[in-house]
């Protein structure tokens, strides 16, 4: 159980218990006879690890279509690989499997999200997510809605939503999109987008989610950058 409680116990601080710790709770309950003790004795299990709220959301985004995919199994698993390892992916895994068990009771799950994490994490959180979605090379209805769902529930501004979704769902805008403007935009009004954007999605907004998070905050960031070029490009700037 040490083991377990180094990343579930572990992380940015804040104890939440609630809808997100029941379900890490009864899916620790569900692996070891130790922690199913401590369930069932009423001893809180709590999720202070930015880690696991993923997997509880993951869980949503994979059950949104009533099937869940190898690609998304594998997607989840090489992420955490790369983040963390073998042998705390083997553990974060074995948790996953039992929390695609269980119904996500997504609005409760969401409101604790958004009481917990800043803007710039729930942004890296979404992010992530659409990740996962387009992991089979394409995001389909039921995810979008269960995506748009989770991103006004813990208050994500449509424009930050249609920017990430952009990222990941391509159309002769999305470059516009990515840059939260549109394709009247003056030049000058595509560099102070290009700015604001910058700023906003810069990896180092998320530092305190700890190394392991920072590559993909860096990918995010590299959209921005090639959102930017490719406009530049297309108007010969």
């Amino acid at each position: 159980m040490k083991s377990w409680n180094k990343w579930i116990f572990g992380g940015l601080g804040w104890a939440i218990g609630g809808p997100i710790g029941g379900i890490l709770g009864f899916a620790l309950g569900s692996i070891t006879e130790e922690s199913q003790k401590a369930y069932k004795t009423g001893r809180p299990v709590l999720s202070n690890d930015f880690s696991a709220v993923l997997l509880v959301l993951c869980a949503a985004v994979m059950k949104a279509d009533q099937r869940v995919m190898r690609t998304e199994l594998d997607f989840v698993k090489n992420y955490f690989l790369r983040q963390f390892g073998e042998s705390h992916t083997r553990e974060r895994m074995q948790l996953f499997r039992e929390i695609l068990k269980q119904d996500i009771p997504l609005a409760q799950v969401c409101q604790q999200v958004r009481q917990h994490l800043d803007p710039a994490s729930r942004l890296q959180l979404l992010h992530l997510l659409f990740g996962l979605a387009g992991s089979d090379g394409t995001v389909g209805e039921a995810e979008l809605t269960v995506l748009g769902q989770i991103s006004s529930l813990i208050g994500i501004g449509q424009k930050d939503f249609e920017s990430i979704k952009a990222m990941f769902v391509k159309d002769t805008e999305s470059a516009y999109k990515i840059l939260e403007i549109d394709r009247s935009a003056t030049n000058e009004e595509v560099k102070k987008a290009y700015r604001r954007m910058a700023v906003k999605f810069h990896p180092d907004k998320v530092h305190h989610l700890g190394a392991e998070f920072q590559q993909d905050a860096q990918e995010k960031f590299k959209k921005i950058n090639e959102a930017h070029e490719a406009i530049k490009k297309e108007r010969g700037l």
